[in-house]
């Protein structure tokens, strides 16, 4: 076995096309159980869940369920239904968080709150999350199926932790890092982790797949928290400073509001803690942000957890799978740039 030495940043400009194209024809197979799964005799159904799943996402955490049996030479067919199952799990939990944040736009689309209602949104989240239930019990494997459900249950928690950190400017860096860990990285830990284990392979392959999606998911994260104040719809595919108007605290904010002033203090106060948002306020914040060097120490946080996932694949051989895995995490941290 071969390890190769990666370092984040000193590629040419990254993509997931590498990743989108060892994981083609098995996610042609994924989308064919997504297709036949979402489907109901209530039509309602699939057309609220085909307008988000076909609403131009990269499928990023099933491609990592591809990409991950690449990685160690899986040859067989299980990993398809599970994926499917890993992509119902995130759809259910964006349309219940469409609902929790009132948003208006996801991927540059109206949400189906928006469309449909907010109790047809949960409902239908509901029914997904019961779908890929069904999948994981026919796969048969009680590890598969404690490693997706906890990371489901994970979920919920991290949501719920978010809900009652909002407008708190006394959150600390480390529940913040809990709260990202929780909603996000959870589900693509083990995304990664399932194609080890329908694999039988060791356990400390098993981990090594955990920690590569579990710090990726991080980095992620800390780029989307980052790029809510450098961005723009036409980017980010929602609202430039939604999580600010919500009173999310999110590291941006935890870094300014710790670093500033008795008078930055005060404009975090009545911005965050008091909802006076209006798009002066979202601007001064990123005046306030750009002094603090927020964004910017944000986005090296990202980097780091990049590097620490790229280092987790370090066991695994070089080859084509290795180098798509290590340039989806180029990917996810160059997003911001």
């Amino acid at each position: 076995m071969t390890a190769t030495v990666h370092r984040l940043g000193s590629r040419p400009p990254a993509s997931l096309d590498p990743m989108i194209a060892i994981t083609a024809h098995d996610m042609n197979c994924v989308n064919a159980v997504i297709l036949d799964r979402m489907q109901s005799d209530i039509p309602l159904i699939p057309k609220l869940a085909g307008h988000l799943i076909a609403g131009g996402g990269k499928r990023m955490r099933p491609m990592l369920t591809l990409a991950s049996a690449a990685l160690i030479g899986y040859a067989g067919t299980r990993h398809h239904r599970l994926a499917a199952a890993v992509e119902f799990i995130h759809t259910a939990t964006l349309l219940h968080d469409d609902v929790v944040d009132g948003s208006d736009l996801r991927r540059g689309k109206r949400t189906a709150n928006i469309i449909w209602g907010n109790p047809a949104s949960v409902l239908v989240g509901d029914f997904l999350f019961s779908r890929s239930f069904e999948l994981m019990v026919e796969d048969g494997s009680l590890k598969v199926l404690k490693i997706l459900s906890n990371a489901s249950a994970v979920i919920a928690e991290g949501e719920v932790n978010q809900l009652t950190a909002i407008r708190r400017l006394d959150l600390s860096e480390e529940r913040y890092l809990d709260i990202i860990g929780a909603k996000t990285a959870a589900l693509f830990a083990a995304a990664c982790r399932i194609a080890a284990v329908v694999a039988e392979r060791s356990e400390a392959e098993e981990q090594a797949l955990d920690a590569y999606g579990r710090n990726l998911g991080i980095a992620f994260q800390l780029v989307d928290d980052a790029i809510d104040y450098v961005s723009d719809a036409d980017t980010m595919g929602k609202d430039a400073g939604d999580d600010f108007r919500e009173g999310k605290m999110t590291l941006p904010v935890i870094l300014a509001y710790a670093r500033g002033d008795a008078e930055a203090r005060a404009f975090w106060m009545s911005a965050i803690r008091e909802g006076k948002s209006d798009d002066a306020a979202l601007a001064e914040a990123i005046r306030r942000m750009n002094e603090t060097r927020a964004v910017e120490d944000t986005l090296a946080r990202a980097r780091h957890y990049g590097q620490r996932a790229i280092d987790s694949l370090g066991m695994f051989s070089a080859g084509a799978a290795k180098d798509a895995m290590v340039e989806a995490v180029e990917f996810a941290v160059a997003r911001a740039y």
